[in-house]
């Protein structure tokens, strides 16, 4: 059962301590947890349900880093391994109408550290899209890639954020946290920057203006007590800033990867969305992210206190070269379908959340 002090806390509008959150993570009274987290949810968001007309691209797998739980990466010249040109990144946004019917607004691009491309390539890559496409919101680089991009420029975090945000970045995704405790960092991806340095990137990105996501991969070597301390970490940072936009916990997919394991189930990534709900109370939105959660556990997810299930994305890589299950692009039509039948209302949104058209 879930403890009744804490279930007093949480409609009583209160926030929970990482002790509470331990508790919430190991109640098998799975159905009072979802209530508590769906009535956090309606609190913020009352019964509305968001998703985005999006795109992702992937312009290189190519990537300094070998993180033991990525089937992305390769090394220049390895079997698999590519880099898009330029023209290339344009000519994929211009087939995006015939394939969704529609323009999409956002595109969401994240790829390798790649070892020879300076970091003008990659502002020429952002002025390019604004020049063919200057109505589309461009949300790319995490903050390892923007850690890289300072490193090989030689510039400091701000300014090369600065740079990026002049060459066209609206808005930056979450991904590269995984789990910020060191123990388990090292055992993930010793290679990438430390949980200390991504948080620092984005709130350097949250000084400079830029919006932000975050994420938390969860699902393979750590435990419960590391996921309350990774967003017990992002609290503390949302508190000071209030930069980010929504919270999306990452389901583990294990195919092609070093240290292998098994997927996640969907008791776990039920707990999962629902405990973050309830502790980012700083946080207006939490996404389940349907490519990695599968169609009806993001559904289910709507249930358990999320308020968003991402966007139509197309041709995503970086999970399906892990195994991902689900198939590489909804409608939104579809989208509206699945978010009707969890007996919430569809939002579609623009990239900072403002309301595009809502279906009655």
């Amino acid at each position: 059962m879930v403890p009744l002090k804490i279930k007093n806390k949480i409609l009583g509008g209160k926030r929970i301590s990482e002790e509470d959150a331990l508790l919430l993570f190991e109640t098998e009274d799975i159905f009072t947890l979802g209530a508590l987290a769906c009535h956090v949810a309606e609190k913020k968001n009352k019964k509305k349900a968001y998703f985005i007309r999006n795109r992702h691209i992937n312009p290189t797998n190519i990537c300094v880093n070998r993180c033991r739980f990525c089937a992305f990466s390769r090394s220049k010249g390895e079997e698999g391994s590519y880099e898009l040109t330029l023209k290339e990144v344009i000519s994929r946004l211009k087939t995006q109408n015939s394939k969704l019917k529609t323009a999409v607004t956002e595109v969401h691009i994240v790829g390798g550290l790649h070892p020879e491309w300076p970091l003008s390539y990659y502002m020429k890559m952002l002025s390019s899209i604004k020049k063919h496409f200057p109505a589309l919101h461009i949300k790319a680089f995490t903050a390892v890639e923007i850690d890289y991009f300072s490193r090989i420029s030689g510039l400091t975090l701000s300014d090369t954020l600065k740079a990026m945000k002049k060459s066209g970045l609206g808005s930056m995704p979450g991904g590269g946290a995984e789990i910020f405790r060191e123990s388990i960092r090292d055992r993930l991806c010793p290679e990438k920057i430390s949980g200390e340095r991504w948080l620092e990137v984005m709130e350097t990105a949250h000084k400079t203006g830029i919006r932000t996501n975050a994420t938390m991969l969860y699902g393979h070597v750590e435990d419960i007590a590391d996921r309350v301390d990774h967003l017990s970490r992002l609290r503390s940072l949302q508190d000071r800033t209030r930069g980010f936009q929504a919270f999306i916990p990452l389901a583990y997919q294990p195919r092609n990867t070093e240290i292998e394991g098994s997927y996640t189930s969907g008791i776990d990534d039920l707990k999962t969305v629902a405990v973050s709900r309830i502790f980012l109370d700083n946080f207006a939105h939490i996404k389940a992210y349907w490519i990695m959660l599968g169609e009806k556990i993001s559904q289910l997810s709507l249930k358990f206190g999320a308020d968003d299930i991402d966007g139509t994305i197309i041709e995503e890589k970086i999970a399906h070269s892990a195994g991902g299950l689900t198939a590489g692009h909804l409608t939104a039509e579809q989208l509206v379908n699945l978010i009707q039948k969890a007996g919430r209302i569809p939002v579609e949104r623009d990239s900072f959340y403002r309301v595009v058209r809502k279906y009655t």
